[in-house]
């Protein structure tokens, strides 16, 4: 295959959604496990183990922190190694986590040891999620072209949060019959099946050149990285708190808020993925941010479920094109040999704020009730606006837009 196929618009004049298919349910195969973890991993930790909403997220950020470790490492190996072997490196990760998971629980009986193990094993789904989620877009940017960058970057991601949404119930559904051993032995498994759907694929060469060095791709992407970082504090706080919200005020299902978010997200990346490409990924970032934001506050001030679980559906649609938004305006920036590395760059600060946001609403959890992590982050999102402001009087430079 030649390398002009990496720069063609859709050397290829079908759909992007049809050539954008196989790599979508990899990643939506791939996500069912993190999914399926979600809503009753604070449950397992907090009630199962007895131990302190601090320690909840310190176990659900360390998955994060994690992925920023490899996130860099996950977008050089994507640029000169293939997209493919990347997501099969991933999968791989996976498989090790679910392990990891099954050791965590003959410890139970020394909750301390118990989840320093889970630890590991939601590190080891950290390094799986960067490999699977970076070498999928990079696919998806070889196969579509970066004049599709934000379709690509919001329709991978959108099967990655409807495996997030349909993971929640079936997690909760395994949870309540096996208990947290049914969820980590589906995390081994479902990998292994993975791998099947992956193997028949064909690969994509990397693209030729001189490979850009950290530091370079760092300084063209850090802006829109700042703004999806701050951004992402909203979709920790859903991740790590709404089912304990929901379960500190009787509201069933626990896992409502959450997968209500996700299918909002998902929806929202279905219908309107295109738009950031057509109007700018700033000025659909900024719109975007504003909806999260308020959707947090909403669930804060929430008298009733039913409030909560509208601000769960403006949550999930304002984040869902944050995060392609401001991706476009990093693949924009970036050099073509080096997309791989830049995608990793730009989600790296999407780790940094789940991996230490999420420790940290923790402890304001801990210290002024639950309800008020909701507040903390919706006032850390609208921080975002001020990015893609900024960004709307940066452009990208001539010689590097796609």
């Amino acid at each position: 295959m030649s390398v002009t196929v990496l720069e063609s618009p859709v050397a290829i004049a079908s759909s992007v959604s049809v050539v954008l298919l196989p790599i979508m349910t990899v990643v939506f195969v791939g996500f069912l496990i993190i999914g399926m973890a979600l809503p009753v991993l604070p449950l397992h930790v907090h009630q199962g183990l007895g131990l302190s909403t601090f320690v909840v997220g310190l176990v659900a950020g360390s998955q994060f922190v994690a992925a920023l470790i490899s996130r860099v490492w996950s977008g050089h190996y994507a640029d000169s190694r293939g997209a493919k072997r990347t997501v099969l490196v991933g999968l791989l990760a996976a498989v090790g986590g679910g392990l990891v998971y099954l050791v965590s629980l003959r410890f139970v009986g020394v909750p301390g040891l118990s989840a320093t193990i889970l630890l590991l094993g939601r590190a080891l789904l950290g390094a799986a999620e960067s490999f699977i989620i970076t070498g999928g877009v990079t696919w998806g940017l070889a196969l579509a072209g970066p004049a599709n960058a934000g379709k690509i970057i919001a329709w991978v991601g959108m099967a990655m949060f409807a495996a997030l949404a349909l993971g929640a119930p079936v997690g909760t559904a395994l949870y309540s019959i096996g208990g947290f051993a049914c969820i980590a032995i589906a995390t081994a498994l479902v990998p292994l099946a993975t791998m099947l759907l992956v193997a028949p694929l064909a690969p994509i060469r990397p693209y030729k050149g001189a490979r850009s060095r950290l530091l370079k791709v760092a300084r063209v992407v850090w802006l829109p990285g700042f703004g999806s970082a701050l951004s992402a504090i909203g979709f920790g706080t859903m991740i790590a708190f709404s089912s304990l919200l929901a379960s500190e005020r009787n509201w069933n299902p626990v896992w409502v808020l959450f997968s209500t978010f996700a299918v909002s997200l998902t929806a929202a990346r279905l219908f309107l993925g295109h738009i950031p490409d057509r109007l700018g990924g700033a000025r659909v970032a900024l719109v975007s941010v504003l909806i999260e934001a308020a959707g947090l506050a909403l669930i804060w001030l929430a008298p009733s479920q039913l409030v909560a679980v509208t601000g769960a559906v403006l949550v999930g649609s304002g984040f869902a094109l944050v995060y392609p938004g401001l991706g476009v305006e990093a693949v924009r920036r970036a050099p073509p040999q080096s997309r791989g590395l830049a995608m990793g760059a730009y989600t790296a600060f999407l780790d940094v704020a789940l991996g230490f946001g999420s420790p940290a609403l923790g402890l304001i959890a801990g210290w002024a009730g639950l309800s008020s992590v909701f507040l903390a982050g919706a006032l850390l999102v609208l921080g975002a606006s001020i990015i893609a402001l900024r960004l709307l009087y940066v452009p990208a430079p001539d010689d590097q837009v796609a």
